[in-house]
């Protein structure tokens, strides 16, 4: 292995390890505002309304699409869409889950702002409790401070892995309270592997 091979290993080590590093943070920082926020979607009558820009919206879309096919109803909103008439996708009885890392993202603070006027239930992740996201939410879940491990510092990699990983959280919670069995989850996944899978083993 040459010396530029090594330190292109050492370097993929390093963010791994980062990454871990943010993932107990985000362990630690589970408490009763988790708790809150699974209870009250479980109670809730409306869906699920998530949204995120950049790389949060990709990590929203993932969670939208994760806790959806998990037996609770969700949406991913894209923010800036949003001002330009799919607000309207937010309806009496949704809850806003808003996932904005810094907590200060213009776009995202239009839609919690619209959900609150409208008595909307607004959760929200972000990485700064002070932030204006933190303030105006019902609901704040931080996943604390994350070093951004890359060359230049300032992309998004722990924080994204930190906001996927409290996704996962709330819909493995969710799956957990419902009763979400093997046969629910092949039921929503009629058209796919899972399905003949999940099928193929509750035969035997």
């Amino acid at each position: 292995m040459t010396q530029e091979q090594q330190e292109l290993l050492n370097i993929g080590r390093r963010m791994i390890t980062a990454e871990m590093r943010a993932l107990a943070l985000v362990e630690q920082s589970l408490g009763n505002e988790f708790i809150s926020a699974v209870e009250h979607i479980l109670k809730s009558n409306g869906k699920l309304v998530i949204t995120g820009m950049g790389k949060s919206g990709h990590i929203a879309r993932k969670i939208a699409a994760t806790i959806t096919s998990t037996g609770t109803p969700a949406v991913y909103l894209h923010p800036a869409e949003a001002a330009h008439g799919d607000l309207g996708m937010i309806t009496t009885n949704d809850t806003v889950l808003a996932l904005s890392y810094s907590g200060e993202t213009d776009e995202i603070l239009r839609v919690a702002l619209f959900a609150k006027s409208h008595g909307n239930k607004l959760i929200t992740i972000t990485g700064n409790s002070s932030s204006q996201l933190a303030t105006i939410a019902d609901i704040h879940l931080n996943i604390g401070t994350q070093e951004e491990d890359c060359v230049i510092n300032v992309v998004p990699t722990t924080s994204t892995t930190a906001q996927l990983a409290m996704g996962d959280a709330i819909a493995t919670a969710l799956m957990h309270a419902r009763g979400f069995k093997a046969s629910d989850f092949a039921h929503l996944h009629p058209g796919g592997y899972m399905e003949r899978k999940i099928s193929m083993a509750t035969k035997e």
